[in-house]
């Protein structure tokens, strides 16, 4: 076999090998990706960056076990920054299968930075109704969310004595792995001029960016490279960037072998085609 059939017939084994390898050891050696920052990431850094310290901000956590990989990282990252601004975060969300994976994220930021519960966040969880919830919350937040996850009055709480509906409410930031941001857009912006930013997954992403475009959002963090561009902007690597790491030597392998493919390929036939002639 010469050295060009070799080349266009590698073995798959071999492939996955490699393959393997690249995919494994950026998240081993936690290796991240060197990830331009995309303008829609960047402006919703921007919107959560221009809040003065003490800022109520809302973290709508819709989404599922399936989607947490993608929205995960870049929740964590918003929140990151929230913290270290010294912004009051509020918890909830519109799916109920977000709550308890949001709580655990919440959770480990919140001891991350120190901050305590009551003073610098809170978790008001979730209720049903989506579209009412959110026209009730821009007239009085207690009307649907009287008490948080933990059975306390919202009263009882030193962060939320002066926070009643979306006029106190700096910015909501919503992670949505569905519809969701759009009933957010059409109620929360359309109707109350609350500011919004998304982060969504990859598959959600094309679909938020006429809001985008319209000013009807303040940014967007479209799936893990959105959410490798905000860990870039907050200065704190992990596991988006990581995870892009993976995947870009992965698709770097995948051209290689393609091109090797080809090469063989070609240079089989070219070899044909001269030995035809030779035997003409």
């Amino acid at each position: 076999m010469s050295i060009w059939e070799r080349m266009s017939k590698v073995d798959r084994r071999i492939i996955y090998l490699l393959l393997s390898l690249v995919v494994i050891i950026p998240i081993v050696f936690r290796i991240p990706s060197t990830i331009a920052v995309s303008e829609s990431a960047q402006m919703a850094y921007d919107a959560v960056d221009r809040l003065p310290a003490g800022t109520p901000i809302i973290f709508s956590t819709d989404f599922d076990p399936a989607s947490m990989p993608e929205l995960r990282p870049m929740m964590t990252a918003v929140l990151r920054h929230a913290f270290k601004k010294k912004l009051k975060v509020i918890m909830m969300g519109h799916w109920p299968t977000g709550i308890p994976l949001s709580t655990i994220i919440l959770e480990e930021v919140a001891q991350e930075f120190k901050a305590e519960y009551g003073v610098d966040y809170i978790n008001i969880g979730y209720r049903p109704g989506a579209g009412l919830v959110m026209i009730q919350m821009g007239r009085e937040i207690r009307s649907v969310f009287d008490i948080d996850i933990q059975g306390n009055p919202l009263d009882s709480l030193p962060m939320m004595r002066q926070v009643h509906n979306y006029s106190d409410i700096g910015l909501i930031a919503c992670f949505e792995a569905g519809a969701m941001g759009d009933i957010w857009v059409i109620y929360a912006w359309g109707r109350f001029g609350v500011n919004i930013i998304m982060g969504t997954t990859a598959v959600v992403t094309p679909d938020a960016y006429p809001y985008l475009a319209a000013r009807q959002i303040e940014g967007l963090i479209g799936g893990m490279a959105g959410a490798a561009a905000y860990e870039k902007l907050v200065e704190h690597p992990d596991k988006a960037m990581i995870r892009m790491s993976s995947q870009a030597w992965a698709h770097i392998l995948i051209i290689v072998f393609i091109i090797i493919g080809n090469i063989g390929y070609f240079m089989m036939r070219r070899a044909e085609r001269i030995k035809k002639r030779g035997t003409v």
